[in-house]
């Protein structure tokens, strides 16, 4: 009897737990973020293993809300080109073309896959996404010149630089950037050099219609408004997510075999989450930005060029001034900067306790020393903030001497985080560039970090697709497939010029480019 009433009081208890509504999945690949990192890597995988079965999360409404969207990054295809931050001048005076031939090498392999989907009619209208504009490196002042000069005869040694033009001619000078040189003091010394086959590319128009093509194939869903709470790796290697949709709070548990976070600014707290050891003592300083965006039609159409110039003393790699001729939404557009801010925030659309809550204690000694080593970085900053009106037009006058503030308005722009790091020797460092992270079984990669990263974006995921696909990407059929969507897979296009002109050729006449 006593059993019997225990019985039916406990019975219902016990269901209640047991069911909480959520629906389960067991999808091959979970992307976190619907970025252009995320679209390139779900097109790569589904093109070597059609069967594959990928599920994509996403906590805004739309894709490439964030870093990828136009307004929020300077559109430029990096290609070393007029990026003078990729040539530093080292102690002795010497410039290493190293780093700006890997990322030219990049870009290059990028073009060939776009143009691939392009062919294979998987993504239309390529003029939508990439035009061509010429990318030009402006410097003024005799030591300044002497260093654009030695970066010129180290880069144009290399096939991948071999078109690219100098001078110090202000003939020259005024035939490829009549709106800069417009009311400049002709008397000092100048000098510039010009790369024809520079690109301006609305990342967020690619990111879109690669998504797409994906959402039109077999096994592939998206997942808006869905926010990654909580990832777990379980003790035979597989994960657990735990996913809910901020709109009608149904919950998803997810068990994926490989799981890609490429969530910018938001990588970092599930970087920390997911609670791995590759992920210990990882740090990051979030920078925003800002734009000046010109509203005069007349303006805007006397440029056609992207202009880099050289960074202030102590300024981040993402904050090189530059004047640009965009393409956004169909219409031209001319925008100044950027200017760096600084925001507890991690993503545009993020949270101000952001930087608060990823303060670990694995990660806060390497954050304080990277933050000491960096002093000229922070005063930067604090001056970025404090900036009057008056202080961003006097900047752009450096590249427009004829700017008027009437014919020019401030823009809200994107949000990064650099990424800080422990190091052995220096206890912690700040890294500017494009971190993957993956754990040695492979079943987990995470990205961190900024630029170059949009324009590399296929390199980076063919290298996460060799570190987490090993037994596939060695395979006859993959290795077959990746050789015709990439021509030069496997090959340094700078040590094969003549495979360089035809590659360039081809991309050029698929892209629609000048």
């Amino acid at each position: 009897m006593i059993f019997a009433i225990l019985k039916s009081i406990f019975a219902p208890l016990k269901f209640s737990t047991m069911s909480d509504n959520a629906i389960r999945t067991n999808p091959d690949v979970i992307l976190i973020g619907a970025g252009i990192m995320s679209a390139t890597l779900g097109v790569i995988l589904k093109e070597l293993q059609p069967n594959i079965t990928i599920e994509i999360y996403e906590r805004l409404d739309t894709a490439a809300c964030e870093s990828s969207d136009a307004w929020n990054n300077a559109g430029t295809g990096h290609s070393a080109f007029c990026e003078l931050n990729y040539t530093p001048e080292a102690a002795d005076g010497s410039i290493s073309p190293k780093k700006a031939i890997s990322i030219a090498e990049s870009f290059e392999v990028s073009r060939q896959f776009w143009a691939y989907l392009v062919q294979q009619n998987k993504i239309v209208s390529p003029e939508k996404f990439i035009k061509s504009v010429p990318h030009l490196s402006f410097v003024w002042g005799e030591k300044n010149v002497a260093f654009l000069q030695k970066r010129f005869e180290a880069l144009q040694a290399n096939p991948l630089f071999k078109e690219m033009d100098f001078s110090t001619e202000i003939a020259a000078l005024q035939e490829w950037m009549p709106l800069v040189m417009d009311g400049r003091d002709l008397s000092a010394p100048m000098a510039a050099t010009k790369m024809d086959i520079g690109t301006d590319v609305n990342f967020g128009e690619l990111t879109r219609s690669m998504f797409h093509y994906l959402q039109s194939l077999d096994g592939v869903s998206m997942h808006f408004n869905n926010e990654v709470r909580k990832l777990k790796q379980r003790n035979d290697g597989s994960w657990r997510i735990k996913v809910r949709d901020l709109t009608t709070n149904q919950k998803r548990r997810v068990y994926p075999k490989f799981i890609f976070i490429g969530a910018g600014g938001g990588s970092l707290p599930l970087l920390e989450n997911a609670n791995i050891p590759e992920g210990k003592g990882y740090g990051g300083f979030p920078v925003s930005g800002q734009w000046l965006r010109c509203t005069n039609p007349e303006v805007i159409a006397k440029h056609e060029a992207k202009v880099y110039g050289k960074a202030s003393v102590g300024a981040p790699p993402m904050s090189v001034p530059h004047i640009d001729s965009r393409m956004i939404n169909g219409e031209k557009q001319l925008l100044f900067g950027p200017f760096a801010g600084f925001s507890t925030r991690f993503l545009k659309n993020g949270s101000y306790s952001d930087l608060p809550l990823s303060i670990k204690p694995d990660n806060i000694i390497p954050m304080v020393i990277a933050g000491i080593k960096n002093i000229p970085l922070t005063k930067y900053l604090i001056e970025q903030v404090r900036q009057k009106p008056k202080d961003r037009m006097n900047a752009l006058r450096e590249y427009v001497p004829n700017a008027r503030s009437k014919d020019w308005k401030l823009e809200r722009a994107g949000q990064r985080v650099q990424v800080i790091k422990k190091d052995e020797k220096e206890g912690g460092v700040l890294e500017f560039g494009t971190e993957v992270i993956t754990t040695n079984d492979g079943t987990l990669s995470v990205l961190l970090g900024a630029s170059p990263g949009a324009s590399t974006a296929v390199s980076v995921m063919l290298d996460v697709v060799q570190k987490c696909f090993k037994d596939q990407i060695n395979s006859k059929e993959w290795q077959s497939k990746l050789k015709v969507m990439i021509p030069s897979f496997g090959q340094e296009l700078n040590a094969n010029p003549d495979l360089l002109v035809e590659v360039r050729k081809s991309t050029t006449e698929t892209l629609k480019l000048n």
